[in-house]
């Protein structure tokens, strides 16, 4: 969450940028300062109080010691009405602070001066395109189609085991998924990402830690037995290896990869547009999650699309690169790219990732921080990237390499599968 402090030094800029995102900004910022102010004011108040409290229970220490019980008693009464004020303070101090909370945790990041203005997806900007797009026949055919037609993935039987949006790899679509994910893993840990596994639920402190909630409660599966949040993305729980942690400046910058898969309700999604692999509920991801200095990270946020370019070169297949409008840009982020694939069969375009930097957003929420040269803790930078999300980047596979034959491989993976076409 944005801190108080730069809300307060920055307020113009603050709710420029905030305005981007459609937000009535001026007023939320306004309601923030207010509520900091009159924190401030009831923190002033309960300190001069307290203190008043202490000096009086000082003086009637040395009146009793002196025998001059009766002033003594008379101060008593005084600390007594002391001691109600400051309790009241206090409550109201408490009631403030828990206020101002909320409203911060409701407040979206800024977004950096490159963002442009803009409602939604259609006011992107594309900065970036490669690759030919395929020619393909006239019965060329979408990639839940294929996927019927050579036996590799089955989504009926999904849908008998557990419902619509949790599909079942069989076969060659199967070797094909863990071939991708060996791929993409192996790219992050020769690119000096450190793998780990980690846990599939995270508890609510880490959902907030990274700004899921209370944002996108909505969109998570909530394990009400035990409190404990199905994971989003492996942003989340690798994210929080960082909570309430001081780091050495030295340890810039800190890079880790983890592939789980993720899940989401994706409440409201409907239409041709989330058919077949388009939208699931259930995913397989490979993420890449990076803590660095602040002088550092949009130098490091270059080089994580640099590296995701890279893999999608090797994959081959068409794709172009959007810098999200301030309308599109996700609630914790600073600046998002998107990248997307483009699907030769639907005739669109795939989002296959999102590579973004939150700035302070997250490690404030997080307290995660790092001592700077003099000494000083100061706030972390913290960014996120799919490298990549499976179900798409396999229906690009699907539809681009589809041929008379059979499901071509792209050569970058047959190494992985073994095979080189699917028949």
């Amino acid at each position: 969450m944005l801190q108080v402090a730069f809300i307060r030094e920055q307020k113009e800029a603050v709710i420029t940028g905030l305005s981007k995102r459609n937000l009535n900004a001026k007023a939320m910022v306004e309601e923030v300062l207010m509520l900091d102010e009159e924190r401030r004011s009831t923190q002033s108040s309960l300190d001069n109080t307290l203190a008043e409290s202490n000096k009086l229970s000082k003086e009637i220490g040395m009146l009793f010691k002196s025998g001059k019980a009766a002033e003594a008693n008379e101060l008593k009464e005084k600390t007594a009405t002391l001691k109600e004020t400051s309790k009241e303070l206090s409550e109201k101090l408490n009631d403030t602070a828990n206020a101002l909370t909320e409203l911060l945790y409701k407040i979206p990041n800024v977004p950096h001066e490159s963002v442009q203005a803009g409602k939604s997806e259609e006011d992107n900007e594309e900065i970036f395109s490669e690759g030919e797009i395929p020619k393909l026949g006239e019965k060329a055919l979408p990639h839940w189609e294929l996927a019927k037609k050579y036996d590799i993935i089955d989504f009926e039987l999904g849908v008998k085991i557990t419902g619509a949006g949790f599909p079942v790899y069989k076969g060659k679509g199967a070797r094909l998924q863990r071939a991708l994910i060996s791929y993409f893993l192996d790219k992050n840990t020769a690119a000096g990402y450190k793998e780990y596994q980690v846990p599939h639920m995270v508890n609510e402190t880490s959902g907030y830690g990274t700004g899921q909630l209370p944002d996108k409660e909505g969109q998570m599966y909530h394990v009400t037995a035990d409190d404990l949040y199905m994971i989003p993305t492996a942003e989340v729980p690798v994210t929080n290896f960082f909570r309430d942690e001081l780091i050495a400046e030295s340890d810039f910058p800190i890079c880790c990869t983890a592939y789980t898969p993720c899940f989401r309700r994706e409440a409201g999604s409907y239409g041709a547009h989330v058919r077949g692999l388009n939208r699931l509920h259930q995913f397989d991801k490979v993420e890449i999650v990076r803590v660095e200095h602040p002088e550092k990270s949009y130098e490091a946020l270059d080089g994580m699309v640099a590296h995701i370019k890279e893999i999608l070169n090797e994959l081959k297949l068409p794709y172009r690169i959007l810098r999200l409008c301030g309308g599109d840009t996700g609630f914790t982020s600073a600046l998002t790219y998107d990248f997307e694939v483009f699907s030769t069969a639907q005739d669109r375009w795939l989002e296959i990732s999102s590579v973004s930097n939150f700035e302070t957003y997250q490690a404030n929420r997080l307290k995660l921080r790092y001592k700077d040269k003099e000494g000083k803790s100061q706030l972390a930078h913290t960014l996120n990237g799919s490298s990549l999300a499976l179900p798409r980047v396999l229906a690009g596979i699907l539809e681009n390499y589809q041929t008379p034959e059979g499901i071509k491989i792209p050569d970058v993976l047959i190494p992985y599968t073994g095979f080189d076409i699917i028949e």
